[in-house]
Parts: structure tokens; C-alpha cells; sequence
């Protein structure tokens, strides 16, 4: 069941999903965004980059009508930093939430590019695997062509087209990702990484469906439950 319409006012947006680390803004349909990679340090740089942006817009927390939150596919701890953060900040304000994947933020991002119309993004899984999501334009957002995956590049399926690559993976694996039967690449971005104002224009839409969940019900997207490799698995790689 929908949850009741958000009126599109005030939204705040975080995501450390990556190695990059943002939070943005919405306010009246305008958006505010700090950027920055911070390799392993979002806990230190997460809470520090809201306060600055909250603070330049003149914007206290009980003002916000809602928070969007990058959930993933990503690093396990990212991930968890972000999610982590927006429930309980969700928790203390009564806010309502919306989750947004990775790949969906790459895909968006990328479709401004001129003649991308559909996107392959791809993030760099470790343990020589991919997360990969296929999409195309839809109005202002983006609709998934296929289900989510994470595999061996080798392994990766998508439907036939031509596509804009996005996303770490194509940096790490771009090789193999190249030979995917039936892509025909506009470009590849090997570095490009999630924004959370990207977040808030997929979400805000969201919000004003009344498509939100609770803080509660806000769960990371891992899809997969292995985190690292084990000592035969190391040695097996190394070989």
C-alpha cells in the first residue's frame, strides 16, 4: 500500500555506496550537492558533509519533509554507513525514506550524456565479479531492462543494443565487458560514480507518489550475501 504524497519541498539525499561519498538537497525543485571521494573515510566525512550542506542552505533538520538513501549494490561497508545513517536519522525526524540503487544513480547520470538513451553501469564487485543494471531513459528517471546481477564479467547478459558504459567495473573489467554479445558501446566512463543529487531526482518523484517506507524498512541491496574471499579462494585466484 502507497504511503500519503510527499509535497516536493525539502528532501536531503545521501549516498556511500562507493569510494565516493555525497549528500544534496532539494529544495523547491533546486539542488545543492557536496561531492567527494573519500576511499574508506565516509565515517569520518559523512555527518561533517550534511552539517556543511544543511548550514550553506540555511536549512535545519526538523525542515525536512524527507530523506533519500543510497543503498547499494556497493562496498558492504558503504553501503551500511549510509543506510545506517539515514534510519536513524529518519527514525529521530518521523521522515519518510526512499532507497535508490547505485547503478540506477550511474544510469541517470549518464543518460544526460548526448544520444545515451539506454546505459550498462557497472561497479567493480571485487572478488573478480560485477554488479551490472541495464536502463533506459523514462521522462525524467530511468526504467530497468533487465534484473540487477552480479557475476563474472564473462558471465554478464544483457539485451542487444547500443548502450553508454558507466561505472568502476568497466574500468577494472572493460576488456571482457567489451565482448558481451549483441553491445554496441556509444562510450565508456570508466569513472563515474554515483552523486546523490542524483538520488533526489529519482526519489522526489517517489516522494510525491507516496512511494516511501518506513526508516525501519530500509534495508542495504547487497545482491549478495559474500563479502570476501576465503584462504583457498585467495589461492586459487592468485594461481
Amino acid at each position: 500500500m502507497a504511503a500519503d504524497p510527499v509535497s516536493a519541498r525539502r528532501f536531503l539525499a545521501v549516498d556511500t555506496a562507493t569510494e565516493a561519498c555525497s549528500a544534496a538537497l532539494w529544495i523547491d525543485g533546486d539542488i545543492r550537492e557536496h561531492f567527494d571521494v573519500a576511499g574508506r573515510e565516509h565515517t569520518q566525512k559523512l555527518m561533517p558533509q550534511v552539517a556543511a550542506l544543511m548550514a550553506d542552505a540555511g536549512i535545519a533538520f526538523a525542515q525536512l519533509d524527507g530523506i533519500a538513501c543510497g543503498i547499494g549494490p556497493g562496498s558492504f561497508a558503504g553501503v551500511r554507513i549510509g543506510v545506517g545513517y539515514v534510519k536513524g536519522l529518519a527514525l529521530a525526524l518521523d521522515l519518510p525514506v526512499v532507497g535508490i540503487s547505485s547503478l540506477a544513480m550511474l544510469a541517470l547520470r549518464g543518460m544526460r550524456e548526448p544520444g545515451a538513451s539506454q546505459v550498462l553501469a557497472a561497479i567493480d564487485a571485487r572478488m573478480n565479479e560485477v554488479y551490472v543494471g541495464v536502463y533506459r531513459a523514462a521522462g525524467e528517471g530511468v526504467a530497468a531492462l533487465a534484473p540487477l546481477q552480479v557475476c563474472a564479467p564473462s558471465a554478464v547478459q544483457v539485451p542487444s543494443g547500443r548502450y553508454l558504459a558507466v561505472g568502476s567495473g568497466w574500468a577494472t573489467y572493460g576488456e571482457t565487458l567489451r565482448r558481451i554479445d549483441g553491445v554496441e558501446l556509444v562510450a565508456a566512463q570508466g569513472d563515474a560514480l554515483p552523486h546523490a543529487a542524483d538520488a533526489l531526482q529519482l526519489a522526489v518523484p517517489m516522494f510525491a507518489a507516496g512511494q516511501t517506507i518506513s526508516a525501519d524498512a530500509l534495508v542495504p541491496l547487497y545482491l549478495r550475501d559474500k563479502v570476501a574471499l576465503n584462504l583457498e579462494e585467495q589461492a586459487a585466484l592468485r594461481r
